[in-house]
């Protein structure tokens, strides 16, 4: 019989906590004095490394390893074992029709009887396939169940890569990390963006616990996971009090998925530029003014058409107006009525505290029917119909919340001159923020004709607060 001019290697490992590749490497190298042994040719080796072959998940140099054998690239295998091949019976079967086009003749097991070339080896074959998927499958419901054991005990769900705040047994807190986290939730609930907060890590040389820049995503994950508040979750769901001690406080917590929740209703993306986009009303038609550039010049400016549908009769330049406002602003700042409102923070948590429970619970169930939906267990109609209400309970309950958490964004700001030198650090964002929670709305009155400067009655402010 004639020897395979390019056998391929394969070889994989289900889970590799250590990151290091030995066990699929002691596996390679089997192989390979299998093939010196047979007097074969290695042609490449094909090497997926913490990869389940029972999950179903695609495994990139498997799939790839077929396509060479179909094609002709590779006329041979080596594995060291059947069950590193598949654990999956009809993937097994998958895998022998591949070959069998291919008139692949040529596949050797360093480990076990396993012969593809008979009918007796293809029964033996097809039997240990059954018999790799079993214990896969009971292996599964083991690992699950302790899973959930641990997720009910509070215990922290094991990891090779330890979470950003605390120490590699996932308990202890590593004090700077989080330390930088709360001041994160913070600011991000006093009204930053993401974005900015990631702008301000990679400036300050805070990095992940990889070493890598922080992404929005990254950071939207990190500050929403339930571990930060002391609190465990299992498959997206919390189950109770965990070991750790928190990092943040349940209230804050809920205020952040709140936050996140709001804004990704919004699908706002871009940076902002303007401080006042989406305040300032036209004084003549009563249409919402957009921010516009014209060469060095930055406006706001009442456009007309079918997209907008204001008058276009109105324009107003962006800088002495922003500076307008932000002196009414910082001196509102100083008054009663906003010492009042901040005052009134703590109750506030508690209702916060009591709604945010409430919206984990009331979405659980639209989880749950989209789940269905994607299942075909229900149909659309169904589906439609079983939503509407739950989802207006949703959007009563992060209204209810918004009002609540409305005054978060003047948290920590001081006062008289104190304030002015601190907004002037603020970034855009948390300075938006601010004014959002102070006016309603700003209206802007019709300017005379060859004005130099901005008329401060031009501005009627409506406050909130």
């Amino acid at each position: 019989m004639t020897t395979p001019r390019s056998a391929a290697v394969y070889a994989r490992i289900s889970s590799d906590q250590a990151g290091e590749g030995l066990g699929v490497q002691r596996q390679v190298e089997d192989c390979l004095r299998l093939a010196e042994g047979l007097g074969w040719t290695v042609g490449e080796e094909y090497v997926d490394n913490d990869f389940s072959a029972y999950s179903g998940k695609p495994r990139p140099r498997y799939q790839q390893m077929l396509t060479d054998l179909a094609s002709g690239d590779r006329d041979g295998v080596l594995v060291y074992h059947l069950d590193r091949l598949t654990r999956r019976p009809r993937e097994l079967e998958e895998f022998l029709e591949v070959i069998d086009a291919a008139k692949v003749r040529h596949v050797k097991f360093v480990a076990g009887d396993a012969d593809l070339g008979s009918g007796d080896g293809l029964l033996v074959a097809r039997i240990m396939g059954a018999v790799a998927a079993g214990e896969s499958a009971a292996k599964s419901r083991r690992v699950k169940r302790k899973l959930m054991q641990n997720a009910e005990l509070g215990l922290p769900h094991g990891r090779s890569v330890r979470p950003f705040g605390f120490e590699q047994d996932a308990i202890t807190h590593r004090p700077d990390e989080a330390s930088v986290l709360r001041e994160l939730a913070q600011r991000f609930v006093a009204g930053e963006s993401l974005r900015s907060l990631c702008t301000d890590l990679e400036e300050r040389g805070v990095k992940t616990v990889k070493g890598a820049p922080w992404h929005t995503h990254s950071l939207r994950y990190v500050l929403s996971n339930p571990r930060l508040a002391g609190l465990r979750s299992h498959n997206g769901q919390t189950v109770g009090k965990a070991v750790w001690e928190p990092i943040i406080t349940e209230e804050l917590h809920h205020r952040v998925l709140a936050l996140i929740a709001s804004r990704k209703m919004s699908s706002r993306r871009t940076p902002r530029a303007y401080l006042l986009s989406g305040m300032l009303r036209c004084g003549k038609c009563g249409g919402t003014l957009f921010s516009s550039r014209r060469q060095d010049s930055r406006r706001y400016v009442c456009l007309s058409g079918p997209d907008h549908r204001g008058c276009g009769g109105l324009t107003v330049v962006a800088a002495p107006l922003e500076q307008l406002i932000t002196d009414y602003a910082l001196f509102r700042l100083d008054s009663p009525a906003v010492a009042n409102a901040i005052a009134g923070r703590s109750s506030a948590d508690e209702e916060s505290s009591r709604l945010g429970e409430q919206l984990s619970q009331e979405r659980e169930p639209l989880d749950y029917l989209a789940e269905e939906f994607g299942v075909a267990r229900i149909d659309r109609r169904h589906w439609e119909k079983a939503r509407r209400p739950v989802e207006g309970r949703v959007k009563d309950l992060e209204k209810r919340l918004g009002k609540v958490t409305r005054t978060d964004s003047l948290t920590g700001l001081g006062t008289g001159e104190a304030l002015r030198d601190q907004w002037a650090g603020l970034n855009l964002s948390r300075q938006s923020a601010i004014l959002r929670t102070l006016i309603a709305h700003i209206t802007i009155a019709p300017g005379q004709r060859g004005a130099r400067a901005l008329d401060p009655d031009r501005a009627e402010v409506t406050w909130l607060l």
